[in-house]
């Protein structure tokens, strides 16, 4: 049946592909006595082999797009699917009590995790205990003839439909074969967006009911550029959008003939445009779409993509490459920024209330938990300054306390480092993320003491606004060109430019076609976003003058009263 879904448009493109749910099957299932117990021991090795064979697939696959490392995880998963100690107890199980497979699995593998899980003080056998409880759900999933999924498999043209997608999901997903993405719930700057833009798959997000409208195989026609996906879409609707995704793609084309040029105002000011990145991977698209700095590197996938803490070795390698691929261009690289939605299996976090207003980034850096792994993510920095030109940004920083504490430590590893003779860059400057409405209020007091700001506009405005991004009920609320952020950013831009430095914006907003104008009109330095929204931004900025648009921004400042009223500003001025 042909149905019509509206999302939120978060990542432009348009695919029509069959659908991979990439949901959590039931795996619930009856207890049951057998007289047949050698049927049921077969059915057992036969989930055994099948699971031994899928795991060895996906360790070859993790190998070569990860590395040899980060596979490793999966050899520990086949040594669970081979210990013979445990599977002879499944069996025994079997034959003592009668029982179907399912139920001897869940008993034995139940006993092993909660012994291993009762051994808290030793992080070995807790890992263990984790092992056990992904290869029991994957043999399960056999015996009950139920697929799991597994983004990193996918070998065929799909679109991805889910609750939500993790950032180590949206990492999984190879863009030649996943065309594009849609979930129930998100918004255009929950962390999938930001990394379907990044890797340029079309995306929608907060459709509030894609889960269930959807069965594994579905044609899907998604055009993420307006928010609209259809189920099983007719022969001509098909044919539509596949027409639209050629427009977009001779537009693109378009935009690329800019990818050398400057990016320079027609009344000849030139702005920064820069590219938020996740890891050196990215490189590709930074230098693709023409960018001319990276105003963001997000080192928490470093965090995350990692079965334990990145050494100071690997974390140095990965800033180093980032640097040397970027030459003389300035790099932004913000240090960990783990809690909120970015979780740490290795971290072990107290659970929270609201985590997004909780114990996350800078301040997790500044206690006790965090002090060694801070130090050393500053050393490995250090290390890599000789290699290209860094500047170093806090972030979730409130008060100039925090700032000063980060700062100190920062003082104190150069220092070690000089004094044993490691080569450190006389040029590093170091920042602050504006993302907390605290410190964008009294940025004037930052500003003699950071080398520069870079405004997080997306925790900024939900913080602003008091409403959470990822929920589609407030997405009402999340209003970047509300005058109240409109003021908020002129008040940090006015405050660097007070003592000579500058102001960038790595948040989303700084792509946002409605909002660029006005930045430039009150004269932000530098304009970091989604590598693929440089061209059509510096295509933008080429129309449009400096002048002008200080009066569009003097006026949206000034003369407007809602959201609304700025967006129609901005359409008057921009025509």
């Amino acid at each position: 049946m042909v149905e019509m879904l509206k999302g939120i448009a978060a990542s432009d493109g348009v695919a029509v592909a069959k659908a991979y749910l990439l949901v959590q099957p039931d795996l619930s299932f009856q207890k049951k006595t057998v007289e047949d117990t050698a049927a049921e021991e077969k059915r057992l090795d036969d989930a055994l082999a099948a699971s031994s064979s899928e795991l060895e697939k996906i360790r070859d696959k993790a190998a070569k797009s990860l590395g040899e490392e980060e596979a490793q995880v999966f050899d520990a998963h086949l040594m669970v699917l081979s210990d013979p100690e445990m599977i002879g107890q499944i069996k025994t199980h079997i034959q003592d009590n009668k029982v179907n497979a399912e139920s001897a699995l869940k008993e034995v593998t139940d006993m092993y995790i909660g012994m291993f899980e009762a051994m808290e003080d030793n992080a070995y056998m807790q890992e263990r205990a984790a092992d056990i409880r992904d290869v029991t759900k994957r043999v399960m999933a056999h015996l009950l003839n139920v697929k799991l999924p597994n983004p990193s498999m996918i070998d065929e043209e799909v679109v991805v439909v889910a609750h939500d997608l993790t950032p180590s999901d949206t990492a999984q997903l190879d863009k030649n074969f996943v065309k594009a993405f849609v979930t129930d719930i998100g918004g255009r700057t929950s962390h999938s967006a930001i990394m379907a833009r990044s890797l340029e798959i079309p995306a929608i997000v907060g459709t509030m009911e894609i889960t269930s409208k959807v069965n594994e195989g579905d044609m899907l026609a998604v055009n993420g550029i307006i928010g609209e996906v259809i189920v099983n879409p007719t022969d001509d609707q098909a044919a539509e959008f596949v027409k639209a995704g050629e427009a977009y793609a001779a537009q693109k084309a378009e935009w690329e003939k800019l990818k050398d040029a400057e990016t320079v105002t027609a009344d000849g000011k030139h702005f920064e445009l820069a590219a938020n990145i996740g890891t050196p991977k990215d490189l590709e698209g930074v230098h693709n779409n023409g960018a001319e700095a990276i105003g963001l590197y997000r080192t928490e996938f470093l965090y995350m993509d990692a079965p334990d803490f990145p050494s100071e070795e690997d974390q140095f390698e990965a800033y180093k490459a980032v640097l040397e691929g970027m030459g003389e261009h300035p790099v932004v690289v913000r240090t960990m920024d783990i809690g909120g939605d970015k979780e740490l299996p290795y971290l072990q976090l107290p659970h929270e209330m609201n985590p997004f207003l909780g114990y996350r980034a800078l301040r997790i850096s500044l206690s006790e938990l965090g002090d060694q792994m801070f130090r050393t993510q500053l050393r490995a920095l250090l290390r890599a300054s000789a290699y290209g030109n860094l500047r170093i940004m806090f972030p979730m920083v409130a008060t100039l306390k925090e700032f000063r504490a980060a700062k100190q430590m920062y003082n104190e590893e150069r220092e070690k480092l000089v004094n044993e003779g490691v080569k450190v860059s006389d040029t590093i400057q170091v920042g602050i993320m504006i993302e907390i409405p605290a410190a964008a209020v009294l940025a004037d007091k930052f500003a003699k003491e950071v080398d520069f700001f870079s405004i997080g506009t997306n925790d900024l405005i939900q913080y602003t606004m008091a409403a959470d991004r990822m929920n589609e009920r407030v997405s009402y609320l999340y209003q970047p060109y509300n005058p109240s952020i409109l003021r908020l950013i002129k008040n940090v831009i006015d405050a660097a430019h007070a003592e000579g430095k500058w102001a960038g914006m790595c948040g989303e907003m700084a792509g946002d076609q409605t909002a660029v104008p006005i930045l430039m009109g009150m004269g932000l330095d530098e304009f970091s976003m989604s590598a693929t929204s440089i061209l059509k931004t510096r295509s933008l900025m080429k129309r449009l003058t400096t002048t002008e648009m200080a009066e569009l921004a003097d006026k949206a400042l000034n003369d407007c009263d809602t959201m609304e009223e700025v967006v129609a500003l901005v359409e008057q001025y921009v025509k």
